[in-house]
């Protein structure tokens, strides 16, 4: 490893899009950590990505975690050229939990405030967490670059129209969680757009990952697509913007 390869940090990328996110920015040439909260699947996964995939252990959810894997990179590869904010929860129940069930949980009107907490600490606060550990990092880097892995169900101006198909689908807990992601991943590109950082948001469509009970009609490898050409954004590129792969995304 020469310290010539820019870096790529993917959070929860030791499953679904996040490991495909992490495969494809390594071949694109990058050192890729592979963030797990678990290090013994982030290892494993690490190995199927191939080239210089390296797995770090990280939960967003924890300060004492994050403080150390920013430490960890400063030590051993004195910067970060790119930040994808992946890790995601949809719920915090066990896992294959039908859509339809997490759905109907989700109603503002019966969800569980713990759940709702549970949701915002791993899909919002984890986020300006990660973010503000890796910042000084990302500020060594000649094109910073950091991807906040969003959802169109967070449209409020979709999910206002009364014609828009997954509108049942908006409740308390994951929908708005990502609405208030993509509020900060616009404070964040505001307060960056002096700097060479670039902050988006990317859609990655419905993807049948663990997340949604492997019910999502797409692909990792589609999911994958809007996120890594965020990542790879030359010097022209935009800021503070919400697409997936078919455009731009209303907020």
């Amino acid at each position: 490893m020469t310290r010539d390869m820019p870096v790529a940090l993917v959070t929860g990328a030791n499953q679904g899009i996040g490991l495909q996110i992490a495969k494809e920015l390594a071949q694109h040439g990058f050192t890729v950590l592979v963030g797990s909260r678990d290090l013994e699947r982030g290892e494993a996964a690490a190995r199927s990505v191939g080239g210089d995939a390296r797995a770090l252990q990280l939960d967003v959810t924890d300060q004492a975690s994050i403080r150390a894997a920013a430490g960890r990179i400063q030590s051993e590869l004195g910067r970060l050229d790119v930040l994808v904010n992946n890790a995601a929860i949809s719920h915090a129940r066990g896992s294959r939990t039908p859509l339809a069930e997490i759905a109907k949980s989700a109603r503002p009107s019966v969800a569980s405030l713990d759940e709702v907490r549970s949701v915002f600490e791993t899909n919002v606060f984890g986020v300006i967490a990660v973010t503000r550990a890796m910042l000084p990092l990302l500020l060594l880097s000649p094109a910073g670059r950091i991807v906040n892995v969003s959802s169109g169900a967070g449209s409020l101006t979709a999910n206002s129209n009364p014609a828009h198909p997954h509108r049942a689908m908006f409740g308390a807990t994951y929908s708005p969680s990502k609405t208030a992601l993509n509020a900060i991943t616009l404070a964040f590109a505001i307060e960056l757009e002096a700097t060479n950082i670039k902050v988006n948001a990317a859609c990655p469509g419905f993807t049948a990952t663990a997340l949604n009970d492997f019910e999502g009609t797409q692909t990792v490898e589609q999911a994958a697509r809007e996120p890594v050409r965020l990542a790879l954004l030359a010097e022209n590129g935009p800021t503070g913007t919400f697409s997936s792969a078919s455009g731009p995304i209303p907020w």
